[in-house]
């Protein structure tokens, strides 16, 4: 039950008829149309811009038409009130047994109260994370990860098909240095003293207990091989072992990847389909043998000037022309990245969503490019460039311990302050804004830390159940089955009728078309700034109670009235705890 569906499909209908007055023109179209809450509440429930769009087409002055339009809402079973503003935004407030009848609905609806229906037929592949698995999760990945998952879990609320992807980067030379580091941590735990790690190495202590298990699995006789012999075995058991503590991470974030894609599969076994790939646009014209201007400014130190195998990316949106080969002819990473593109596009993905970081962002017209070209225009590749993180406590600038060698891991922060508050948190900014996290608000339990007051809302919901069970025993609520085991006839759901129930009522309105506007555009904080104003307007009504007893929601000499509170109160932790699932943070029903 969307609210603002309701009233646009009312002024389809109103356009519909003013069609066949002749008042619009048959061809007459609602292009840029907006159903929306209006800026200032006191200008009603709804304010749209039907008027607006239409008068060109009408011929007419936008206030006239907007009078015509407004005529016809006086028979809404919906609509109470019509007010014409500014050059003739019409502003729409609707009738008082509207917001009783959505409690109902919602009671109905329960964890369903705000699923789309989006999908279409519509298939989509998220790949996020997609971490080097040369070491443990930093910081600025959990960001990544959180928002990746999250803008999944909305986008199946919202009704789509979703596949969560996790790309090994386990090809190219970072994985041989890997390889070498962990290496040198078995010839350490065979005995071997080492002096120095040597640089160009990863130096992190994490690669000590893969050293120990290469030597328990191997004892001495890789150091009789040569390097080329050993290399591969090394690597294959440290980006196992890599990739392990990575999922492991991402576990405690309640993240789970349903496919994790090899890069080396693209390029090992029966055929080379990078290879592949790029045959197939020289085919297709997209390719070239053809030489690159220098890059403006100082000219780096690998620069050549040579005949190479490019890309026509400029001809779909890029800058210039890519390379797909080095100059030893082997694959640039950007070729790989086409082809695992391509790959994606196979399966049957003509929606993809990356989620990078910030170090990226040069990156996104060529893919972009790529993405365009190699699927004849057929496939949309969004990017979501997720800004990077800093640290702090109590204000101040803040790094923790470094077992990573040189970097803050995703498990220090998790182990300090716990999934729900990393989750949050995370997502309380836009993705594309840089994000300070300070580990003291986190744990704060005041209004200034939104994922305490967030939970706090949920758990004084439930609190309310127990008191209600307490001093009338025939009442039970149970949140978590989806059902509210209360009868409530519609003429006492008619009584939540005080300011501050209508105006939790009209936020917890807003809920379904909140999902639907930020899965449209892949932005899941939208969500936690709503969930945020949402438990506002429940405290607001909670501390109202404190100070004038009739509006309390436990009124023990009037059951039914009662009842009906408790099905808002239980409205309200329905709305929360959906909300809070998409987020991936619990809705707790205790806070302790």
């Amino acid at each position: 039950m969307n609210l603002f569906t309701i009233v646009q499909s009312e002024i389809l209908d109103a356009v519909e008829d003013l069609k066949s007055e002749g008042v619009l023109p048959p061809e007459a179209k609602l292009n840029g149309l907006s159903v929306e809450p209006p800026r200032d509440p006191n200008h009603g429930d709804v304010a749209t811009n039907a008027a607006l769009v239409l008068a060109k087409q009408a011929k007419s002055n936008p206030r006239a038409l907007a009078d015509k339009i407004a005529a016809k809402f006086s028979n809404s079973g919906v609509i109470d009130k019509v007010d014409i503003a500014g050059p003739g935004f019409i502003n729409l407030t609707l009738k008082s047994s509207f917001w009783s009848e959505l409690v109902g609905q919602i009671l109905v609806e329960a964890e369903n109260y705000g699923r789309g229906s989006l999908a279409g037929g519509k298939k989509i592949n998220i790949e996020y994370v997609s971490a080097n698995p040369t070491g443990p999760l930093h910081v600025g990945h959990c960001r990544g990860a959180v928002f990746g998952d999250s803008l999944a879990n909305l986008l199946e609320f919202a009704g789509l098909e979703v596949t969560r992807e996790y790309y090994v980067n386990d090809g190219g030379a970072q994985v041989d240095i890997l390889a070498q580091s962990a290496y040198l941590r078995y010839r350490q735990a065979i005995g071997q003293k080492i002096e120095k790690i040597p640089a160009g190495l990863y130096p992190g202590e994490y690669l000590i207990p893969l050293g120990e298990e290469l030597a328990n699995e191997f004892g001495e006789t890789l150091l009789n091989l040569e390097e080329a012999e050993w290399l591969p075995v090394v690597r294959d058991r440290a980006v196992l072992y890599n990739m392990n503590s990575i999922k492991k991470d991402l576990a405690a974030l309640n993240i789970y990847p349903q496919v994790f894609f090899s890069e080396r599969s693209l390029v090992e076994g029966e055929h080379d389909k990078v290879e592949g790939m790029i045959l197939w646009m020289q085919q297709n014209n997209l390719v070239y043998q053809g030489r690159l201007p220098p890059p403006k400014g100082k000219l780096p130190d690998d620069w050549e000037d040579r005949e190479q195998t490019l890309f026509r990316s400029s001809e779909f949106g890029d800058d210039v022309d890519r390379a797909l080969k080095k100059s030893d002819g082997s694959y640039t990473y950007f070729a790989t990245d086409i082809a695992y593109h391509r790959n994606k596009f196979e399966r049957g993905y003509k929606t993809m969503i990356d989620v990078w970081g910030a170090d990226h962002g040069g990156y996104i017209k060529r893919m972009q490019a790529a993405v365009k070209a190699i699927t004849a225009g057929e496939a949309e590749l969004d990017i979501k460039v997720c800004q990077l993180v800093r640290l702090f406590r109590n204000g101040e600038p803040f790094k923790m311990s470094k077992r990573a060698g040189n970097f803050v891991t995703l498990s220090d922060v998790v182990d300090e302050v716990g999934k729900d508050a990393v989750r949050f948190m995370m997502l309380y900014r836009r993705n594309d804004a840089p994000l300070d996290f300070d580990f003291a608000r986190v744990l704060e339990q005041s209004r200034d830390n939104p994922v305490f007051y967030v939970q706090y809302a949920h758990a004084r919901a439930h609190s309310v159940f127990r008191q209600a069970h307490d001093i009338f025993p025939q009442i039970y609520v149970e949140n978590g089955n989806g059902k509210f085991g209360l009868e409530v006839p519609k003429e006492e759901l008619s009584r939540l009728n005080d300011d501050s129930e209508i105006r939790l009522i009209k936020k917890m309105a807003q809920f379904p078309d909140v999902v639907e506007a930020a899965a449209k555009v892949h932005e899941p904080h939208r969500i936690a700034f709503y969930l945020y104003d949402l438990a506002g307007e429940f405290h607001v009504l909670w501390n109202k109670g404190k100070e004038s007893p009739h509006l309390r929601y436990i009124q023990q000499q009037d059951l039914e009235l009662t009842k009906a509170r408790l099905a808002l109160v239980w409205s309200l932790a329905c709305v929360l705890s959906s909300g809070l699932n998409i987020l991936g943070v619990e809705a707790v029903e205790e806070m302790h």
